[in-house]
């Protein structure tokens, strides 16, 4: 499963101006597990980040990202 996830690089001044996004392939039984462990690993190395979002990539919406964002799989 692909998660998109959306952050601040910190936590001192969150602004929803500045949130960015990395893309993470987790191994989980179901959505809701994915997406904790998606905030796990953000968390543990990253701490400075401040996460304000995660969701789960459709097929089509993977694909939409793969050909208009810059889509590049983050590895910890």
């Amino acid at each position: 499963m692909i998660y998109k996830v959306f952050y601040q690089e910190t936590k001192t001044s969150p602004r929803r101006e500045q949130t960015r996004s990395l893309y993470l392939e987790v191994e989980a039984a179901s959505e809701l597990e994915g997406r904790i462990i998606a905030r796990e690993l953000v968390e543990t190395n990253r701490p400075e980040y401040n996460i304000e979002f995660i969701e789960l990539l459709s097929d089509n919406h993977l694909e939409y990202e793969k050909a208009h964002a810059d889509f590049t799989l983050t590895e910890f």
